[in-house]
Order: structure tokens, then C-alpha cells, then sequence
């Protein structure tokens, strides 16, 4: 059926609707304006229509960085992100002569700036346009895989052109499941530099006890700095390179937030699934989640049981091993959430009553869609693994991108994959150089046995036969095969990885390596499970936008919020800082002070402050940012910001658009809220930024970068 767009009355309608809820919501900026009376209402002094403009200050100052979000804070590029974001940079940093996990770091002198890992990268966005009608023109009377590709054609080509000018990275989001399409025009800067990053103990003081905890006490927080050639222009790393002088940055406030006050968040949420359908809530919650936590921490135990008997593995995947960490409490909070709040039951008769209420001229694509889903449910525990087997591993991985790449440069480049075109291979060869020290071939053959005895309990229609040729049927076979593998692969040299990747990029034949030749049979199996796949999804590039019309017609009678799912866009939460009362006669206090560090410190991990810190709060001496009311130094804060993964790093401003925080968590009670929003529990944490001043000005002093963000040193 030919679909109309969604009219801007109707969204307007919608979004007006949504205000009374004013905390729930992850607006894009160009609603902003439609949204201003409850802005106003809500506490904000700016002019909303300021925040339409994503390439205008002051949210030109808020860039992606990472795998989260950062903020411009001075005209010389100096960036301030979360501690557990830039992690791979400070452990990429760490050695035996200077530990910066544990020391910390702090540069004396610009000179002295540490060159992040070659595949971080910090992205600026520079342009916003929807571009649907181009998107979609080709794609209308197919179904299915030409669907697919004719959206993935067109998509293509306007990221080609919109590359061609040189200098930017492009993408096209998709917004409501792909009801519109949006091109998004951002410089990539590759040239990051580690500036300061406070101690492990302060930047993920409480560790796991803490994480997705309130209260806390954590400094999670690190400075970088981004540079550019001496055009102006992004440039690899050279000594030669000069700051990069960002449209705008942010101003730190001078007060600190206090309970009621108007709090405003800027962003690049990762993905959220408010919209999906009620068999999808249904499979997270009996399937998906259940899964993710039991695999995560076999993972987990399979690092640390290597690590407490070698400190270089521990080392080499302190990163790795904290993102699993955080992935598997996330998964685990996540799955006690929706329960909590009967998430399954209730979005199933939301939608019930919806389907009811649905003009009949959508309910066949409904129900096609209903099946499609169905069946992608069925190789959900094949996918996960498959997908395990190269995020979770370094030179598994290396084989892996090199063999697709190789493949993929066979093609026209218009014609490649995503991810392996002429503009993505820069980022492939930062991968391949950073595998040195993060590899430990102990741990990855440990990391493959976890995962591929798992895939050889699958049932037989859910596994390749490719996987069980290379790697058997049994435990015993597969023990002796990864033991024959790693001890005959070259590829743990960065000069052998390097070689094959200029033959790869070519699509020239890459020099036999047993792990290479594993790698070419299994990207065979890999084009296979895509080819399933993109069907599948396909068909639900065609068929989703009808649900999303019924869906957006019947929340509109309940006066319910409309806002697309997050998708790693530049999205907006507004609200107040405010109290948790999580349980029956519990009540926690927004504010969190340097009492409770002293409090939880027992001198062992991941309590134990370090000895500077906690003779400066024996002292007392606070400054200019002890808290006027509390008498003392304030730690984190919390409100009722709408938040997900990819919001870490995110600035949290005041009602005038002064840097009053820096997001880094959610409380337990609210990890499922990219499922379920839930404004009971709904909270952020947010490192307080009279913290971070009065550490660089009294704890671990830097006051030369006091002075470069306009700040007082006391």
C-alpha cells in the first residue's frame, strides 16, 4: 500500500500532547520549538528556537566521542567526556613505567598529550537535513530484499555525495523505523589527545558494586583535546597538528544544581526501543535479556580468572573487561526493570487496544510485519554469538575485517558494504594497529571457547556448517584447533596484519595464514546469514511505517509522547533535578557530598579513595565550590532526565544553558528505560562539576586548564 507521510499537524499535535509528561522524551532539536511553552514552563531561560539548530551554539559544542558523548568546553578543542568512555584511551596509554589506570594522568604541557588509539574518533555535526522523498523514491512497489537495497542504494549515494566535498563523514538516519530519513553531515577528528584523566579510584570509584547505583560518589570524568592539520582540516595524528577550534563551547556555571532546579541534557543516545512491537517486548524480556546476562559473565569470569595470575592480560583488557561489566548489569537491571513495572502486560493490551483502533487499510502490513519478526526471532541465539565471536576478540576480528574488506574491494565502491568502502578504511587500519595492546592469545582462545561451545549446543538448524567444519563438534576438537590455530597465526605482528591489509584494501589475494583461511570460510557463512537477513529486514523497512501510523494515531488519542526511538542522533532531554524514592519508606537525597567517599572507603577495590583525596576532605578547604546550603563539597547529582546508553558523556546544562554536569549513569531502578519509561524511577547521575573544579584545583591540581575553561582555580 502507498503510505502518506505523517502530516506536521498530527506531529505537532502529538509532540504538544506529550509536554504535559515534560521528563519523558528524547527530542530531536528541530521539535524544540514546538515544545516551547513547556520549556518555559519547565524553567528554561534561553530561547528555545536556539535549540533548533544542531549546527549552531550551543549545541554545536556537543559531539559524539567514542562510543558516547562529549562536549567542546574551550576554543582550543579541549573536550570533556565520561572516564568510562575515554577508557580505551587511558589504558591504550597504560604501561609498566606509567600507569595511567590507576595514577591517572595529567599532561604537563600540550607537548606532553598522549595520542589516543588509532580507531578513536570524535565526531562534530555540521549538518541536518531530512532527506526521505530521496531515500525512498526508488524503494515504493518493491517488497522484501529489493526493498532493502533500494533504500541502501540510496543511501549510499547521497553519503557519496555528501563526502564529496571532502573533509566530513556522512549518514543517514533512519527515524520512526523508516518513516523518514534524515542526512547528517559531521567532521570526524581523528587526532584525539589524552589531557587529563583523574585516577581509577576517583574516575570509577565503587566499580561494579556501584554501577547503575545510587547514591554515588564516582568522578567519572576525563579532559582530551582534539587537533587538526595546520589547514584547519581533520588530519591523522602528527606532532605538528594544531588545536581544533570547535563552533562553540560550553561555559561552566559558577552555582551548583540544588532539588527543583530546571536541568537540560544534550546528547547522542544510542537505541532505544519505546516503539517496538509487543511480541518484541516479549522475546526481550523472556529471551534477549536472560541471555545477554548469562553469557556476559561467562565472559567475564573467563578474563578474570587469566588476570589474577597475568597483570599484562589484565591489563591489555581492562577495557574490554569493564564493557562487559557494564553490559551484563545493564542487561541484568534492564530485565529487573521491565518486570518491575510489568512492562510485557501492559505494552501487549497498549497494543491490543491499539489493533482495534487501527484503520483496517494498515492491518495487512501489520500482520506481514508480525511475521517477519517472527522469523528473525528464531536465529536470534545464532546472531548473538556470531556477533560475540568478532566484538569480542582482537585478532578473530583483524582476520575477519581483512577477509570481508578484501571481498567487499572486489565491488565498484558504490556497490560495498557499509563499513567497508573507501571512506571506512582509515578506521579499519586504526583497528588493526590497536590490536597490539589489547591481544593476549591466552585469553582470545578462552574468549572462543566460551562462545563456540555455546554454538555447538545449538540446535542443528540454527548453526552453519561452516562453523563446524573449521572448529568440530565437540569440546575436545575444538580445544585442539584453536590450540593448532594460534600457535601457527602470524597475524598477532601488527607488520603481517598491515602488509595483508594493503593486498585486502586492493582486493588482492591476502597471504595464507591459518587464521585467514578460517576467516575466508567464515565471511562465507557471514554473506549467507546477510543475505537471510536483509530480506527480513527489507520487508520491515516496508511494512514497520504502517504500525508506526497506527501507533501514532492511537497514542495521539491518549495524549501520549511521540518522539522517535533514539538512534545515535543529537537528541535533547529537559526536566529537574530530582529525589529517588525507589521503594516503599526509601528516600535518597539528590545530592550526593564528599562525606560519603570517606564513608564507603575501606582502602581496598574499588573503595579505596586515593590518599591526596581523602586528606582534602579531612582538611576541608572547598573553595569557592563547596555548596552554599550543604556547607561542603559536592560529588554527583541526579534528575529526571530522560537517558540512555550513548548518553554517557552527555552535558547537563541550567536554566541558562551554563555546564552544571556531566552525565554517566542511571540508577537501577531505571536501566529498562530504553524499553519502558517509568517516571517513578526514571533518574540520571551526573558528576557535579564543582567536583571536577575543586579535584583540578585542590586534589590533583591543573590550574592551567582551570584557566582555559574560564574557570576560577578556587
Amino acid at each position: 500500500m502507498t503510505r502518506k507521510p505523517l502530516t506536521a499537524a498530527l506531529v505537532l499535535g502529538m509532540s504538544l500532547a506529550a509536554a504535559a509528561n515534560a521528563n519523558e522524551g528524547m527530542w530531536m532539536p528541530t521539535q524544540l520549538p514546538e515544545l516551547a511553552k513547556t520549556l518555559k514552563e519547565a524553567g528554561f531561560k534561553g530561547n528555545p528556537a536556539e535549540l533548533a539548530d544542531v549546527t549552531a551554539p550551543p549545541l554545536s559544542a556537543v559531539v559524539r566521542v567514542g562510543g558516547g558523548t562529549g562536549a567542546f568546553v574551550s576554543g582550543d578543542g579541549l573536550l570533556l567526556t565520561n572516564h568510562h568512555v575515554a577508557y580505551g584511551v587511558i589504558q591504550y596509554n597504560a604501561s609498566k613505567e606509567h600507569d595511567t589506570i590507576n595514577e591517572g594522568f595529567i599532561a604537563q604541557g600540550r607537548a606532553d598529550e598522549r595520542a589516543a588509539n588509532p580507531d578513536y574518533r570524535v565526531l562534530v555535526t555540521v549538518g541536518f537535513d531530512k532527506v526521505t522523498d530521496d531515500v525512498l523514491k526508488d524503494a515504493r512497489g518493491k517488497t522484501g530484499r529489493a526493498y532493502y537495497d533500494a533504500v541502501e542504494n540510496a543511501r549510499k549515494r547521497i553519503v557519496a555525495d555528501c563526502e564529496a566535498e571532502g573533509g566530513v563523514r556522512c549518514s543517514v538516519a533512519n527515524m520512526y523505523y523508516g518513516t523518514d530519513f534524515y542526512r547528517i553531515r559531521q567532521l570526524e577528528l581523528t587526532d584525539i589527545r589524552l589531557v587529563y584523566a583523574p585516577p581509577r579510584a576517583i574516575g570509577n570509584y565503587g566499580d561494579e558494586v556501584d554501577n547503575f547505583m545510587w547514591p554515588r560518589h564516582t568522578g567519572d570524568f576525563t579532559l582530551l583535546r582534539a587537533y587538526v592539520g595546520k589547514d584547519g582540516k581533520p588530519a591523522p595524528y602528527n606532532k605538528d597538528n594544531v588545536p581544533y577550534q570547535p563552533p562553540a563551547h560550553l561555559k561552566m556555571a559558577a552555582d551548583g544544581p540544588k532539588e527543583g532546579d530546571y536541568a537540560m541534557l544534550a546528547g547522542y543516545p544510542g537505541t532505544t526501543y519505546r516503539l517496538r512491537t509487543a511480541a518484541e517486548f516479549s522475546n526481550q524480556i523472556d529471551t534477549v535479556l536472560p541471555r545477554r546476562v548469562d553469557v556476559f559473565q561467562q565472559l567475564i569470569d573467563t578474563i578474570e580468572a587469566i588476570g589474577k595470575t597475568n597483570a599484562d592480560a589484565r591489563t591489555r583488557y581492562a577495557s574490554q573487561l569493564q564493557s562487559l561489566k557494564n553490559n551484563r548489569k545493564r542487561a541484568a537491571g534492564e530485565l529487573e526493570g521491565l518486570l518491575r513495572s510489568d512492562a510485557k502486560t501492559q505494552r501487549a493490551q497498549d497494543e491490543q487496544a491499539m489493533l482495534a483502533a487501527t484503520d483496517s487499510k494498515y492491518k495487512a502490513d501489520i500482520d506481514a510485519l508480525f511475521a517477519s519478526l517472527a522469523a528473525d526471532r528464531e536465529v536470534g541465539s545464532s546472531e548473538f554469538l556470531v556477533t560475540l565471536l568478532s566484538s569480542q576478540t582482537q585478532l578473530l576480528r583483524s582476520a575477519l575485517l581483512l577477509e570481508r574488506l578484501r571481498v567487499e574491494s572486489l565491488k565498484p565502491d558504490a556497490e560495498r558494504e557499509a563499513g567497508y568502502q573507501q571512506r571506512d578504511q582509515a578506521l579499519i587500519e586504526g583497528v588493526l594497529k590497536q590490536v597490539q595492546r589489547r591481544y593476549d592469545p591466552v585469553v582470545e582462545k578462552a574468549i572462543l571457547t566460551a562462545l563456540l561451545t555455546r554454538y555447538q549446543q545449538l540446535p542443528d538448524a540454527q548453526r552453519n556448517a561452516h562453523y563446524d567444519n573449521l572448529f568440530g563438534r565437540t569440546p575436545a576438537q575444538l580445544t585442539t584447533r584453536l590450540d593448532t590455530l594460534y600457535a601457527q597465526t602470524r597475524l598477532g605482528d601488527e607488520a603481517q596484519r598491515l602488509s595483508r591489509f594493503e593486498s585486502a584494501r586492493k582486493g588482492g589475494a591476502i597471504e595464507s595464514d591459518p587464521l585467514a583461511s578460517v576467516a575466508s570460510a567464515l565471511v562465507v557463512a557471514q554473506l549467507d546469514a546477510e543475505r537471510q537477513s536483509k530480506e527480513r529486514e527489507g520487508e520491515q523497512l516496508r511494512l514497520r511505517p504502517s504500525y508506526m501510523q497506527a501507533l501514532f494515531a492511537w497514542r495521539a488519542t491518549q495524549g501520549r509522547a511521540v518522539y522517535p526511538d533514539a538512534n545515535s542522533t543529537l537528541r535533547i532531554s529537559y526536566g529537574k533535578v530530582e529525589a529517588l524514592h525507589p521503594r516503599d519508606a526509601v528516600s535518597y537525597s539528590p545530592v550526593t557530598t564528599v562525606a560519603g567517599i570517606a564513608e564507603k572507603n575501606t582502602n581496598t577495590v574499588p573503595f579505596d579513595a586515593p590518599k591526596p583525596l581523602l586528606a582534602a576532605i579531612a582538611k576541608g578547604d572547598f573553595g569557592s565550590t563547596a555548596d552554599p546550603v550543604l556547607k561542603t563539597q559536592t560529588v554527583n547529582f541526579l534528575t529526571n532526565l530522560d537517558t540512555t546508553g550513548g548518553n554517557s558523556g552527555s552535558p547537563v546544562l541550567n536554566a541558562r544553558g551554563e555546564l552544571i554536569g556531566l552525565n554517566f549513569d542511571s540508577n537501577w531502578e531505571s536501566v529498562s528505560a530504553s524499553w519502558w519509561f517509568d517516571p517513578r524511577y526514571k533518574r540520571a547521575v551526573h558528576v557535579d562539576m564543582r567536583y571536577l573544579r575543586w579535584l583540578l584545583a585542590k586534589v590533583y591540581p591543573a590550574p592551567e586548564l582551570l584557566k582555559e575553561m574560564g574557570v576560577p582555580a578556587e
